[in-house]
């Protein structure tokens, strides 16, 4: 009976498995026909689109892509050593009912809806960050990173903000578990050596949770990379290779200009449009594969180890 009940479960396993891999095969396969008719098309068939203005449909991505990549890449930056902070906070230095309340409190934000961050971000972190972007263009408008703000600040920059509030519980959540699995041993060891807390921190956790941390980041970056209506809600949309990050209409990503192009669009549009997300699948394809890749590179410092 036990030899049949597991045959059954690595069937079940098994099938599982290629149920996942037959799905994003099918899910590759539409995208790329219903593409098919606008990487196949004529420019001049393409520019008769009234809101294509590329000089082939190659030049009309590349700026949507630039976008997405620009403003995912941000919201990374900061949110990264801020959920590092948080997650070490909540393993290693809060009490034990600090930590439990703490924890709830991340996982809750990982449960708002986007339209609910995308609110937020228009209705009170714009005007919030007006001062301070304005402060910036003043003071820090040599830099060119900083030039030309304009108010309401529906810029990258404030979209990256709110982006990074939305990736924040994810990456946080990750690490904050992959600190927790530090072997006890390793721990004791390094106190026993007379290390303090954060050398500690420096030569068990972070070693050992380093391939976790970068795991958790790449989730963040694909929940970036596709996130629609927080940024639809707070981007002035603009298709330019721009490092200005206050000035508004620079920049669009490619999830939220489909958004606000499809209800509109018909025939060769939709195909049009189906081949931007075409390219945004093979972006996040290729950064989940990277974080594969490095997580089987750290392999070493598994927690079974």
């Amino acid at each position: 009976m036990a030899v049949l009940v597991a045959r059954w479960f690595e069937f079940l396993s098994t099938a599982a498995g290629v149920t996942i891999l037959v799905i994003l095969a099918a899910v590759a396969g539409f995208l790329i026909y219903s593409a098919w008719p606008a990487l196949t098309a004529d420019i001049s068939e393409l520019q008769a689109i009234s809101w294509f203005n590329g000089d082939s449909l190659l030049g009309y991505i590349l700026p949507l892509i630039f976008g997405t990549l620009l403003a995912s890449i941000i919201a990374l930056a900061v949110a990264v050593p801020l959920s590092v902070g948080i997650a070490l906070f909540i393993s290693h230095y809060s009490p034990r009912r600090v930590s439990g309340v703490l924890g709830y409190v991340i996982d809750l934000l990982a449960a708002i809806p986007s339209v609910v961050y995308g609110l937020w971000g228009a209705l009170w972190l714009a005007p919030t960050l007006d001062p301070l972007f304005a402060w910036m263009t003043s003071y820090l408008g040599f830099i060119p990173l900083f030039e030309g703000y304009q108010a309401p600040a529906r810029n990258v920059l404030t979209a990256s903000l709110v982006l990074a509030v939305m990736i924040l519980p994810i990456i946080t959540a990750v690490s904050r578990e992959i600190f927790l699995q530090t072997p006890r041993l390793h721990e004791e060891a390094a106190l026993a050596l007379g290390a303090t807390r954060w050398e500690l921190v420096r030569m068990t956790v972070f070693p050992f949770g380093r391939s976790g941390v970068i795991s958790a980041s790449m989730l963040g970056l694909g929940r970036a990379l596709g996130e629609t209506m927080a940024v639809l809600m707070i981007l002035s949309p603009g298709t330019l290779f721009s490092f200005f990050l206050l000035k508004p209409g620079q920049h669009q990503t490619i999830a939220a200009n489909i958004a606000a192009k499809f209800p509109e669009a018909s025939g060769l549009a939709v195909s049009t449009l189906i081949a931007t997300g075409l390219a945004l699948f093979v972006i996040t394809l290729a950064v989940n594969m990277t974080a594969r890749w490095i997580v089987s590179r750290r392999s070493e410092f598994s927690g079974a180890n």
